[in-house]
């Protein structure tokens, strides 16, 4: 921490010097309250629910001049009362964004260093920004904008735990060993299209307590388009390979349709259908899709019972959801019902259950009471069957739920900019 103290005194010393090109300061609070009362998995009977407040803290710096862009982020994340009030050092704080981009001109740059990269809807490549510490990457971009229409990224990943004169495989920080993907985008007209091809090694130890690394390729497309009052979206990703000596088969395809009805209200449809595995298939082939480095959050109800960590090896899902949205002026509301339904056959025993695994309801409200400070809430319901209890364990007759509020600051401490 002091460390950080120290850097970040530093930068300010240094003002002056950098007052002809463009400095940026900024600053995130972002405290939560939490009621979670079968959050993630159903309550076991009679079981209370836990209540507490975390906090994530940031502070950004963002500097650009001719032929380079800097961006430094450091945060801490906490929960109230988890350090001590007489606590001599926190080592609650952290580097989430540190990374470098170089500008070569006719569209073409390389940015390095630890990154939050995001891509299209999140799906497969998110920041995770629900969750207080978010997501980011060591990782290296080749990047190409030849106009405002068109953009091709080349990313490379390569992590290890340590520096050693043997190469460490397996890197447990991280995740993963290594990954390497394209991805375009471009728009034409109304019409936006994206292509992804991700490799990923996933690393593990084998039956001989060797180090070995597993890849997997998660190959897709996403296309949007806007007509009138209409918003449509569709996205398709297949993956194959191999991860963890088993061979991979899984696929992911996605349809919402939306719909303005003036120019406060919006109504939505959406499916989305993730594959899985029946409960008696002994096949040790991985048919489950792994979305891997996206935002799930966002996806399949905000209650977090699917693909929040917890996707291998499970029966797949299709989520049917409609959305009910109004905004005016400052305030937004959200009403957004889930029906959920496994894809694959679930077994309690060796009697086949119903696919239908219940309803969430997700109903969410914003306001801003400023230009840097938002007030966020929500309340979500679990109404599962006997099949969720088979799946997730608990009991789906208690009342399962979740709720919350938010604060976010985020203010602008200095700029070159002019105002």
């Amino acid at each position: 921490m002091k460390k950080i103290i120290l850097a970040v005194a530093t930068i300010i010393l240094c003002l002056p010097t950098v007052l002809a090109q463009q400095l940026d300061i900024s600053a995130e609070l972002r405290p939560r309250y939490e009621n979670k009362h079968g959050f993630g998995t159903l309550l076991e009977t009679d079981a209370d629910g836990s209540n507490f407040i975390s906090q994530r803290t940031r502070l950004n710096f963002d500097f650009k001049q001719d032929n380079l862009i800097f961006k430094l982020s450091m945060q801490n994340v906490r929960v109230w009362g988890d350090v001590s009030t007489l606590a001599s050092d926190d080592n609650a704080t952290a580097l989430h964004e540190a990374w470098g981009e170089a500008l070569f001109g006719d569209g073409i740059s390389l940015k390095l260093g630890r990154q939050e990269i995001s891509y299209d809807d999140q799906r497969i490549f998110g920041s995770v920004g629900w969750a207080q510490q978010a997501r980011s990457h060591d990782a290296f971009l080749f990047k190409y904008a030849p106009n405002a229409n068109n953009r091709l990224d080349i990313g490379l990943a390569l992590n290890s735990d340590s520096q050693s004169n043997l190469d460490n495989l397996y890197s447990n920080a991280a995740g993963y060993k290594t990954f390497q993907y394209a991805w375009y985008h471009g728009n034409f007209d109304n019409l936006g299209l994206s292509v992804l091809l991700l490799n990923t090694g996933i690393e593990y130890l084998d039956s001989s307590t060797d180090q070995t690394i597993d890849y997997m390729q998660t190959i897709g497309s996403r296309l949007t388009y806007k007509f009138d009052k209409f918003n449509v979206d569709g996205a398709a990703y297949l993956q194959a390979g191999k991860a963890i000596d088993n061979d991979v088969s899984a696929s992911n395809f996605t349809g919402n349709l939306a719909y303005k009805v003036s120019s406060d209200i919006s109504l939505g449809i959406g499916y989305e259908y993730l594959s899985g595995k029946d409960q008696d298939d002994v096949d040790s082939d991985i048919k489950s899709f792994m979305p891997l480095f996206g935002t799930n959050h966002k996806f399949n109800g905000l209650m977090d019972y699917f693909y929040v960590g917890n996707h291998g090896g499970s029966v797949g899902l299709n989520d049917i959801s409609f959305t009910f949205s109004y905004q005016k002026d400052k305030f937004s509301a959200k009403l957004v019902p889930h029906l959920f339904s496994s894809a694959a056959d679930i077994y309690d025993g060796s009697t086949k259950m119903d696919n239908n695994l219940g309803t969430e309801i997700d109903l969410t409200f914003g306001y801003k009471l400023s230009k840097d400070i938002t007030l966020n809430a929500g309340y979500s319901k679990m109404l599962a069957t006997d099949s969720m209890e088979i799946l997730k364990g608990g009991d789906s007759d208690e009342n399962n739920s979740w709720a919350w509020l938010m604060f976010t600051f985020k203010p602008k401490l200095f700029s070159t900019q002019q105002q």
